[in-house]
Order: structure tokens, then sequence, then C-alpha cells
């Protein structure tokens, strides 16, 4: 028999969203595991705010909603106000009601601002590493950075100490620097006066962008340090000394690195650390750092293949965390933007780890 086409809508529901959403969704772990790492952080959040005044939005429907925009590669804050209107899977994960009205993209943008920056997403980058802990290594990583081009472009890369002109046609003036010789001593960009024009390889175009560094552990390849720096030709060693201070112990450890990190400087500094450089040898016109003390342990090829893994979470954090091109402007909101998307990414590698450890 056909069923009616019916055009009433009904006026009340009695199904919440908990119960709308399936047992074996992907996002219910991960919901678990949010809400233990804001639990922890509430008396930090709670901080942040005044004692009187109109209330904001919470902060932690705000981080769970950052994290939706996140997973899902939802391009603006106004289509993700949308979405969290009619999608009832979003409501849940954020913890709305089903009638409650949703926030305008302006006042969710400005309470992003207010809430969001380094010390915060550092703090729950560290509270996912807490309860990823049994997961983890503690004796080999690896380190890489990647390059993120800014929110800024080369019509904005001026002289320093050219005086502002109006523009031709609105704001959008016109520029021909073909012929010029321009570099980030005599040149700066308008728009974001911390982004650096580079390129990371021989032969590619030289793009204003900033430079991201991850640490990662060899196991299962989990970020256990982010980093995001200007971009310039020592950056990465530099980030990643700094970032190898952290796992540098009593205990010796382990660092897998490619080709760029093999010099003579880096790898000695790694030794006066107790940690073994499992760098990538560059014998291209030149001698290697790393020689046969190191080449000749099978941990060493072991690591060359572990280390490639670090790529996938670049990938992942460029493609689906949206951060090839990063809307933000400013190192310190470039960083937390990065820290807390490599916080995101790890929530996704835990819910695959942990479905497979119960399968």
């Amino acid at each position: 028999m056909r069923g009616a086409d019916e055009k009433q809508e009904a006026m009340f529901s009695y199904i919440s969203p908990e119960k709308r959403v399936p047992v074996d969704h992907p996002l219910r772990p991960i919901r678990e595991m949010v809400d233990a790492a804001l639990q922890e952080m509430s008396p930090r959040l709670a901080r942040l705010y005044a004692k009187v005044g109109r209330p904001s939005i919470a902060p932690e429907r705000l981080l769970r909603a950052l994290l939706l925009q996140i997973f899902y590669s939802i391009r603006s804050e106004r289509l993700l106000m949308e979405q969290l209107d009619y999608n009832l899977l979003f409501r849940w994960f954020v913890g709305m009601e089903m009638d409650e009205r949703v926030w305008d993209h302006a006042v969710f943008s400005k309470n992003r601002e207010r809430l969001l920056n380094e010390e915060i997403a550092e703090a729950f980058f560290q509270r996912v590493l807490a309860i990823a802990q049994p997961y983890l290594s503690d004796e080999h990583f690896t380190v890489d950075g990647t390059l993120m081009e800014a929110w800024a472009s080369h019509k904005s890369f001026r002289p320093r100490d050219e005086e502002p002109k109006p523009g031709v046609g609105g704001g959008d003036r016109e520029v021909n620097f073909h012929g010029q010789t321009r570099s980030n001593d005599t040149h700066r960009s308008t728009t974001d006066p911390e982004a650096r024009l580079y390129k990371k390889t021989k032969g590619s175009e030289a793009k204003l962008s900033y430079l991201g560094h991850g640490l990662m552990e060899n196991r299962h390849g989990l970020l256990v340090g982010t980093r995001v720096t200007l971009a310039d030709g020592t950056a990465e060693r530099d980030a990643a000394l700094g970032m190898a201070k952290k796992v540098a112990g009593i205990k010796r450890v382990t660092l897998a690195a490619d080709k760029n990190y093999d010099t003579r400087d880096f790898v000695g500094q790694l030794r006066r650390l107790n940690v073994t450089p499992h760098v990538a040898q560059n014998n291209t016109n030149r001698s290697s750092a790393i020689d046969g003390r190191t080449t000749r342990h099978p941990g060493y090829q072991l690591s060359q293949q572990k280390r490639k893994r670090v790529e996938q979470s670049f990938a992942w954090m460029k493609v689906i965390g949206m951060l090839r091109k990063v809307k933000l402007r400013g190192r310190e909101k470039v960083g937390w933007l990065f820290t807390f998307v490599g916080a995101a990414y790890n929530l996704i590698r835990l819910q695959r780890l942990q479905a497979q450890s119960v399968a």
C-alpha cells in the first residue's frame, strides 16, 4: 500500500537529539573525549570571564562547534551557524536543544577571538594527549615542517619605506612588480606584516607564508607537539630543537627527520641533548652529518619508514583542517589555530585506534 504524502508538520517532538544519533557513530567517542578534556579545563576557562555582565557563548560549546568546523571542513562561521540551525548531529555534538536558537555568525566569531589564544589551544592539546597516553611512545619521535600560505596577496607585499597610496577602482589597486627584486628585508605585506615570502623547495613559487612544525610519536602517528614560526631558512631546525628539548631527558630517545635537517650543527646539538638523530642522509654534492654509528642500527631504517607518517598528519590538517591557506592573520593567531587543528587530528586518530582495539 502506498503511503500518504502528508504535508502537515508535527508541532511537537518527543525524541531528543541524543536518541537520533546512532550508537556507533564516530562522533560519540570523540564527544566523550572532548567533554573529559573540557571538564578538566573548566577552572582555567572560568578565569577568562567576568563575574557579572551579559552571558557569552559557553566556551565549551564554542570549542565543540570549532571542532565540528574542522572535522567537516566548513569554510566559514556563517555556514557553520547554518548547519547548527538544522543539523541534528551538529546540535547534539555542541550540546544544543532541538528548539534552541543558534548564534549570529558575527557574535560567534567575536566570542572565538576573545576566548582562543595559544595558551587555551595548547591546554586543550595537552588534555587530548593525556587521554592518548596509552597509545604514545616515549622513545621514538619524528619532526617535520609544512608551509602554510598566509591570508595575504602578492599585491600587499610592498616596500617597507613606501607611503600608502589610495587604491584604484575601490580597494583593488593595480600593482606591477615584474622585474623587481623583492625580499623580506626590503618588503613586507601590508595585510599581514608577519607573513614572509618563502618557498620550501627549489623551482616552486615563493608565497607569503608561515611555517608549521609538528613533533610526532612513531608508534601510532599521534602529534605530541606543534609550533608555528615565521618562514625562513633555519626555522625548521630551530623549531625542531625547541620541541626536542621537551622530550629529551635521562632516557635516550630517537628523532627522525628528512634531509633538510642533515646539518652538523643540528645533529651535534641533538646529541648533546641525549637525542639520537635518525635524520635522513643528504649526500648530494656534500658529506652527511649522519655516519655509520647511526645508520648501522636497524632502528635507523625503521625510523626512516615511520617518519613519512608525519606527512599524513600535515595532509589532513591542510586539506580537512583547511590550513593550506590560513584565514587568520598574525603568527599568534595562526599558532593557536595550528595547535587546535593538531588536537582535532589526534581526536580522529584516537577514535580509530579505540575502535581497532575493541574490534
